[in-house]
C-alpha cells in the first residue's frame, strides 16, 4: 500500500474533525468527509467513490442524530429552546475570553442564569443545567461516534484498494 500526498493530507484533516468533534470549535464531521473526498476524489474508482458514499451518509445520519435525540431528551427534561440560546451566547463569548475551556464554562454558565431567571431557584436551576450539558455531551459523542465509523470505512478503504 503506497501512501501518497492524498491520502497524508487526508489524515490531517480526518484528524482535525475527529478532535473537532470532542473540542465542538472544529467542524468536525465535516473535515472528516472532506478528508475523505481528498483521498478519494483524485482515485477516481470504484473503492473510492463507495467509501465518500458511504462517509457522506454516516455524517449525514450522525448530524441528524446529533440534533434529533438529544433534543427529545431536553424537551422531556422542560429544558426551553431560549435557556440554550443563553448557553450558547455565553458559551461564545467565553470562547473568546477564556480559549477553548470559556466555550464549556460560558455554556454552562448561561444555562444556568436563563434557568435560574425562569424558575427562580437554584435547586430547580440546576437540574435543568445538568439535563442540557447530558444532552450536549451525548451530542458530541454521537457525532465522535459518526467520525470514528466514517473513519474506519475510510481505513478499510485504504487496505482494500
Amino acid at each position: 500500500m503506497a501512501v501518497t500526498i492524498y491520502a497524508v493530507v487526508a489524515g490531517l484533516l480526518v484528524a482535525a474533525g475527529l478532535i473537532g468533534s470532542v473540542l465542538t470549535v472544529l467542524p468536525g464531521l465535516l473535515l472528516v468527509v472532506a478528508g475523505i473526498a481528498v483521498w478519494a476524489v483524485p482515485r477516481n474508482d470504484v473503492v473510492g467513490w463507495t467509501v465518500l458514499g458511504a462517509a457522506v451518509g454516516i455524517a449525514l445520519l450522525g448530524s441528524v442524530a446529533k440534533y434529533l435525540l438529544p433534543g427529545r431528551a431536553l424537551k422531556a427534561a422542560g429544558v426551553p429552546g431560549r435557556s440554550l440560546l443563553a448557553g450558547a451566547v455565553l458559551g461564545i463569548i467565553g470562547f473568546f475570553v477564556i480559549p477553548v475551556i470559556g466555550l464549556f464554562l460560558g455554556f454552562i454558565l448561561g444555562v444556568y442564569l436563563a434557568e435560574l431567571s425562569r424558575l427562580r431557584e437554584h435547586a430547580r436551576a440546576w437540574p435543568s443545567t445538568r439535563e442540557a450539558l447530558r444532552a450536549v455531551g451525548w451530542s458530541i459523542l454521537i457525532e465522535l461516534a459518526a467520525g470514528l465509523l466514517a473513519t474506519a470505512v475510510w481505513i478499510t478503504g485504504m487496505i482494500v484498494g
